[in-house]
C-alpha cells in the first residue's frame, strides 16, 4: 500500500465521519458538500493554516511536528489507535521516512511452539498481521477446524508458497470468501468489521508488505463486503473480547478472547481463548477436547 494514498484516505475518511455540530462549530443554513467537516474547519481548529493542511492531507508529510499532529487528532477525535495509525502513515508518507516494521518471521521459533503446546484447557494459537493462523495448540485447531478445513480444500495439501515456505490457514480469507464462516462467526458482521479494521492498521505497520497487499487485492476482489469495508479505513489493535461462534460439532462456543503481542517476535501475536469455567461453553470445549470427537 501507497503510504501517501493510505494518509490521504484515512484523513479524509476521518474528517467525513465529524458532524460539525460535534466538533462546535455553529452550521449556517444551506446546502454542504461533504458530510463532515471541511478542510478548511479542520484547519481552523488545528491551529495551522489551510494550505498545511490541504499538504498533510494530500501526502506531503515531511516535518510534521508531534504537536500539530496531536492537535489534528483532537479535531478529528481520534482514538489511541488511530493516533497510532495516523503517526505510522506519517512516517512511511515522509521523504526522511524512518525504517519500518517487517513482516513476522516465516517460521516460529520451537519455544513457540512449546507454549503453544503447553496451554491447556483453552485453545490457543499465534497469528501474524496477516490474520494468518502461524501455530495452535491442539484445542486451538480443533476450534477453529472449519478454518483449515477450508485452506486445505481451496489449496490442497502439496500447495507451497513462493520461497518454499508451507501456507497458513487465514482468518480473513475464511471469514470473506467461504460461505461457512457466516455461520461458524454468530457475529459475522463485527468479525468482519474488526478484522479488515485489524489488517488496515498492519498496513500503517508495514506499508511494503507485498504478501499482505496480495491478501486485500484477493480479499477486495472476491468480497464486496470486504471492499466497502476496507474503503471506510477504520482500524482497530483488538487486545481483548468475546467471540460467539458455532462449532459444526458441538454447537455454541462463547469464549473470551486474550491477545498478546510477543515483544521477541514483533508481528507475531499470542492469542488465547478461554472460557468461564462449568459454563456450556466449557462443557463444550470439553468435548471437544475429547478424542472421540
Amino acid at each position: 500500500m501507497d503510504p501517501r494514498t493510505e494518509l490521504r484516505n484515512f484523513l479524509s475518511t476521518r474528517r467525513a465521519r465529524i458532524p460539525p455540530e460535534a466538533a462546535g462549530l455553529a452550521v449556517a443554513g444551506g446546502h454542504r458538500r461533504v458530510p463532515g467537516l471541511r478542510r478548511e474547519e479542520v484547519a481552523l481548529l488545528a491551529g495551522v493554516s489551510v494550505e498545511y493542511y490541504t499538504r498533510l492531507e494530500r501526502g506531503r508529510a515531511s516535518g510534521v511536528s508531534d504537536s500539530v499532529l496531536d492537535s489534528i487528532g483532537d479535531v478529528l477525535q481520534l482514538d489511541d489507535v488511530e493516533q497510532s495509525h495516523l503517526r505510522r502513515l506519517i512516517r512511511g508518507a515522509s521523504a526522511d521516512a524512518a525504517v519500518q516494521g517487517r513482516p513476522a518471521p516465516q517460521e516460529l521459533r520451537p519455544s513457540l511452539r512449546y507454549l503453544l503446546d503447553a496451554i491447556e484447557g483453552a485453545p490457543a494459537f499465534i497469528r501474524d498481521g496477516r490474520l494468518n493462523l502461524r501455530g495452535s495448540n491442539a484445542l486451538g485447531r480443533r476450534l477453529y477446524s472449519p478454518h483449515y478445513r477450508a485452506h486445505a480444500e481451496a489449496a490442497g495439501p502439496s500447495e507451497r508458497a513462493e520461497g518454499g515456505q508451507t501456507t497458513h490457514a487465514n482468518i480473513a480469507r475464511f471469514v470473506f470468501l467461504d460461505e461457512g464462516a457466516r455461520t461458524f462467526y454468530t457475529d459475522w458482521e463485527k468479525v468482519a468489521g474488526d478484522i479488515v479494521a485489524t489488517l488496515h492498521a498492519e498496513a500503517g505497520r508495514v506499508p511494503d508488505d507485498d504478501s499482505l497487499r496480495e491478501l486485500v487485492v484477493e480479499l477486495s476482489s472476491g468480497s464486496g463486503h470486504f471492499r466497502r469495508l476496507w474503503e471506510a479505513h477504520d482500524v482497530m489493535d483488538q487486545r481483548a473480547g468475546i467471540l460467539r461462534l458455532h462449532h459444526p460439532v458441538v454447537g455454541d462456543v462463547e469464549v473470551f478472547m486474550e491477545a498478546t503481542p510477543l515483544a521477541a517476535d514483533p508481528g507475531l501475536t499470542l492469542v488465547v481463548l478461554p472460557v468461564a469455567p462449568g459454563s456450556p461453553s466449557a462443557r463444550a470445549l470439553a468435548r471437544l477436547s475429547s478424542p472421540a470427537v
